[in-house]
């Protein structure tokens, strides 16, 4: 016997007017100074894995994702779900449908891992397999620091 998936485990597609609304947060955020970010990044059995921190008071939006994901989510977190900002707290493991850009208020230091099948054999092939914005993400800055593994499994 299988669960139903409940509305608030699901982050769905969204609309082009949010995925608007969240370009114009983006370049906001872009005027102010950036915290660094460290990005955990593993290739294994035909899964790539990233993960992330977001410290405390911090905001930062998601890249729009072409691809179905898991996100799980440990902390607390103010999420743009659609046209809600929805208070998630502790372990979560939401699905993730393609389509889906959302911005992030750490209320605590809270981890992000995203998780979808691929065949990538890089990092970079990951992520731009699941973004055509990889161009923006943190992993791609000047600076950043990435920590890698890759089985070959």
């Amino acid at each position: 016997m299988s669960d139903v998936v409940l509305a608030q485990d699901k982050l769905p597609a969204a609309p082009e007017h949010i995925v608007d609304r969240m370009r114009v947060l983006e370049r906001e955020l872009r005027s102010v100074p950036q915290l660094p970010i460290e990005t955990h990044h593993v290739l294994h059995g035909g899964m790539y894995a990233r993960t992330i921190t977001i410290p405390a008071g911090c905001v930062l939006t998601g890249a729009l994702i072409r691809v179905p994901t898991l996100l799980i989510i440990d902390g607390c977190v103010t999420v743009g779900v659609g046209e809600e900002a929805v208070t998630m707290r502790g372990h979560r493991v939401l699905v993730g449908s393609a389509g889906r850009k959302q911005a992030f208020l750490a209320h605590k230091d809270t981890r992000l891992t995203m998780v979808f099948a691929t065949s990538a054999k890089t990092v970079e092939e990951a992520e731009d397999e699941f973004t055509e914005e990889a161009h923006l993400l943190l992993s791609r800055q000047p600076g950043a620091v990435n920590h890698v593994v890759i089985t070959g499994e």
